[in-house]
């Protein structure tokens, strides 16, 4: 098992498998009220330099949950503000804290601060990746259909970092993925390249969102206008107008099929308040699921992290 989670290929299948089953199992403690506090006495350290509702609450309540402690930093708030290194910064705090889960703009600062720490480095979000979003929504389609290998998932949309660690996913969990997403608008090239590699389920990239969701079973979406692309947003509203999900679209695919955002929602934009409110969605409870799934994580990194160094 990795120190770090970082990103969604960094694991293989069974490793990843394991987070979700345990999430299963905490879960089903949490519903029945039952004692499980497997980190006491210890200590998460969370830096946020963008601001975040999900990530911050659900890693902070569920390493409460889990019998520790968690505690807010920020980028302005320590030494990194006034020229401290990530490397001296990523050793100092070591020997403070027992886990850190950061949420920055840049990919390579994590990579960097997981490099040169001495504890689990935890990914709440960079501009490449973000994988505990994508394993907590692989962790809720399990909750509803019972199974999520050979499911067909079509997100709609921008190919960010959303989209980049779905096609991660697929590659380790062997889903059918098709994302529908504008000329210009690809995921990433790198993730790409390996998808086509080393694919064993279908996974491909088209423009046409209706033709995206005519088999699927999932539709999921994500905002048009991500942080940092304010400049942008006049583009963006015009480029994505036709992937919008809204209610002719949801039409076009099967009847039972569930609809999924990864939050927050600018509705009107991105996805229509029928469609998020209506039947077919499970939004708000695939927020929720993102409180178990990184408490899977938490705990498995910490324990695993603990008896490496015992070892």
């Amino acid at each position: 098992m990795q120190k770090d989670f970082l990103r969604i290929l960094d694991f293989n299948t069974e490793e990843l498998e394991e987070f979700i089953l345990l999430a299963i199992e905490i879960k089903e403690k949490f519903v029945k009220k039952i004692f499980h506090k497997p980190l006491v006495d210890r200590t998460l350290g969370m830096i946020f330099d963008n601001p975040s509702t999900r990530t911050r609450i659900s890693f902070e309540v569920g390493m409460l949950q889990l019998g520790g402690h968690a505690i807010s930093l920020n980028s302005n708030d320590i030494q990194l503000s006034r020229g401290e290194t990530i490397q001296d910064t990523a050793r100092i705090i070591s020997r403070f804290l027992d886990a850190i889960v950061i949420r920055t703009p840049s990919h390579e600062v994590v990579e960097i601060l997981a490099k040169h720490a001495d504890i689990p480095v935890i990914n709440g979000l960079t501009e490449r990746f973000h994988p505990c979003q994508i394993l907590s929504d692989i962790f809720t389609i399990k909750e509803k259909k019972g199974y999520y290998k050979g499911i067909h998932i079509a997100y709609i949309g921008d190919g960010n970092n959303v989209a980049n660690s779905w096609i991660s996913a697929a590659l380790r969990l062997k889903f059918h993925l098709t994302l529908a997403c504008p000329e210009g608008f690809r995921p990433n090239r790198e993730v790409l390249e390996t998808a086509g590699k080393y694919a064993e389920t279908e996974i491909q990239v088209i423009e046409n969102p209706y033709d995206a969701v005519s088999d699927a079973d999932i539709i999921y979406t994500d905002v048009w206008v991500s942080m940092g692309q304010d400049s942008e947003t006049k583009k963006r509203k015009e480029v994505f107008s036709p992937y919008q999900i809204n209610s002719n679209l949801v039409e076009k695919a099967k009847k039972d099929v569930l609809i999924m955002h990864c939050l927050p929602a600018h509705r009107g934009e991105e996805i229509t308040s029928q469609v998020m409110d209506g039947k077919n969605s499970i939004i708000i409870d695939q927020a929720e699921n993102r409180l178990h799934l990184q408490k899977a994580i938490l705990e498995i990194l910490l324990t695993r992290n603990e008896k490496n160094k015992k070892e």
